[in-house]
């Protein structure tokens, strides 16, 4: 790429939030929220996709490829490397969006 000021920006802009999140707690708070937010967007998908019930099943299984995509980018890097903030971040959103489902399917149940 061309080296435009916008250019310049935008890389001194991702490298200071870079070294902003290195710190552990910033991380650790990202993460969390990052894992509220799957909690609440598994809650709204199973609310609004249930509304009209037409298209449960295509969904369903959007939503279980999306899952698996998202599994396979998370666990084929080695156990030993560091991950980037973003895999794990992708990888709670995951967590918390499944912990959801599997809660409205017990309400659902019972």
């Amino acid at each position: 790429m061309q080296n435009t000021r916008l250019n310049n920006l935008l890389d001194a802009i991702a490298t200071r939030l870079g070294q902003w999140f290195l710190n552990p707690w910033r991380r650790l708070s990202l993460l969390i929220i990052s894992f509220l937010f799957g909690f609440f967007l598994g809650n709204a998908v199973s609310t609004t996709a249930g509304q009209r019930a037409e298209l449960d099943i295509v969904v369903a299984g959007f939503l279980v490829v999306l899952t698996e995509v998202t599994s396979r980018i998370f666990y084929s890097q080695s156990f030993f490397t560091r991950r980037s903030l973003f895999v794990d971040s992708l990888n709670l959103l995951k967590v918390g969006f499944t912990y959801s489902l599997f809660l409205e399917a017990f309400k659902l149940g019972s």
